[in-house]
């Protein structure tokens, strides 16, 4: 189905959107293009040695990291390259600390408090059902591959497992960990964008080292990429082979628990 076809069947109100997203997306293009990159990239980075002057400004990109991580609040990614444009690589650090106790966090509280209406809502989700059946049937290596998936993102991944009984605290911690060298890499492109952005570096600059610094930010965002579609890739094949044979559900479970017993590796792609 074409894309004009698909907004002639939306609503009025499903067309209003549109219509204001394309309106707000031109308008913020007019808005760069007028100020011009140079001057916005240059505020950005004399805000960033402002929060960087600031004696507690860590734990104000903690704080909001892990605030993101609870539902419906987006900008998990979009933070991470605020903390290496702020402090370099040096701000691994705090993100590391803020997205392990962020989605700790998200975890045992969504469990805690609201633990039946989140089974309610999976219950009546058939994809989310699904995803479900094939974690509790994979075990571990499948939640350590969903955490490091692009899919379900950051924030709902986080409600996935808190919603899934059969998901222990502490596998979703050690899962977590995982994602950590994503995290670098977000934290990485961010520092390299911060010395492009100052004038003042950029000026001491030659054409050889601003091209450098521009194919290793070019580079990372490819390697990111290019790795969270091979995962989610893998995540899918899992998806769909547990979908096309959903009566066996059961009977991989039992066996996907027999293997943890022998201690034979869960997670065996064809």
């Amino acid at each position: 189905m074409s894309a004009p076809t698909q907004y002639q069947k939306l609503s009025f109100y499903g067309k209003a959107i549109i219509c204001f997203l394309l309106l707000f997306y031109v308008c913020l293009i007019a808005l760069i293009a007028l100020i011009t990159p140079s001057r916005i990239a240059q505020f950005m980075y004399d805000l960033a040695v402002e929060i960087r002057r600031l004696p507690y400004g860590y734990f104000i990109f903690m704080a909001t990291i892990v605030l993101t991580s609870f539902p419906p609040f987006i900008g998990h990614s979009t933070l991470m390259n605020l903390c290496g444009f702020t402090y370099g690589m040096q701000g691994f650090i705090p993100a590391a600390i803020s997205i392990v106790l962020g989605s700790a966090l998200v975890f045992v509280l969504l469990r805690s408090l609201f633990g039946d209406r989140l089974r309610k809502w999976t219950a009546t989700n058939e994809k989310w059902g699904v995803l479900e059946a094939v974690i509790r049937a994979r075990g571990l290596p499948l939640i350590i591959l969903i955490r490091i998936s692009p899919f379900p993102p950051w924030v709902y991944s986080n409600s996935l497992f808190a919603s899934i009984e059969s998901v222990s605290l502490t596998q979703f911690a050690f899962a977590t960990l995982f994602v950590l060298p994503r995290v670098m890499v977000y934290v990485f492109v961010g520092s390299r964008i911060a010395r492009l952005s100052d004038g003042e570096q950029r000026s001491h600059m030659d054409t050889t080292t601003k091209f450098i610094n521009a194919s290793l930010i070019v580079a990372s965002i490819l390697i990111s990429v290019i790795a969270s579609s091979a995962v989610y890739y893998f995540v899918q094949k899992e998806i769909k082979l547990l979908h096309s044979s959903r009566s066996t559900t059961d009977g991989l479970a039992a066996e996907a628990r027999e293997d943890a017993e022998e201690a034979i590796p869960l997670l065996v792609y064809s």
